[in-house]
């Protein structure tokens, strides 16, 4: 799979020191200009869906349990590989000093109802919920959070970064 972007953290200083990976999808639904997106109320922004792989799940399995459960999708088809993110983060935990966090990214079709999500508490805790969003809207509102928020995190820059590479590749066709 290409690599879309690799990142390091401007914290890190030494890329030998104890590390884990942690492998995760996310999904690009597209219907138009409109993208099938998790907002967040608790960090103000839109993200691709998706999330970690469970121990011994393919990409696609992941892929199609996160889809499932983030935003009640079903019969997911047309599978086809975008790309890679990568990023290596710090990690304030005991045994590792960096995370190598892998986002593989997937184009999809889904069935048009979106049934019940399965969030997860800590899901539900920071308000996340599924929508159809125009993209281009959606770039717009994570910039201005980016410009605008003490709270954000890293994973906004990616997903924003994201979004503006469906827009160029996916979009300008």
């Amino acid at each position: 799979m290409r690599i879309l972007k690799s990142t390091i953290h401007p914290d890190i200083r030494d890329m030998s020191a104890r590390q884990f990976t942690r492998k995760a999808t996310r999904a690009i639904v597209l219907k138009g200009e409109d993208i099938l997106l998790l907002y967040t109320k608790r960090y103000h922004d839109y993200s691709l869906p998706g999330g970690g792989i469970d121990e011994g799940e393919s990409n696609v399995a992941g892929l199609v349990r996160e889809l499932k459960e983030e935003t009640g999708a079903h019969n997911v088809q047309n599978i086809q590989a975008f790309g890679l993110y990568e990023e290596f983060r710090p990690w304030h935990k005991p045994d590792f000093e960096l995370i190598h966090m892998e986002s593989y990214c997937y184009i999809c079709s889904i069935d048009e109802e979106l049934l019940e999500p399965e969030l997860e508490a800590h899901e539900i805790n920071n308000g996340m919920h599924p929508v159809w969003m125009n993209i281009h809207q959606a770039i717009s509102h994570n910039e201005q959070t980016i410009a605008n928020s003490l709270k954000k995190g890293l994973s906004i820059e990616r997903e924003t970064f994201l979004l503006k590479l469906i827009v160029s590749e996916l979009l300008a066709k």
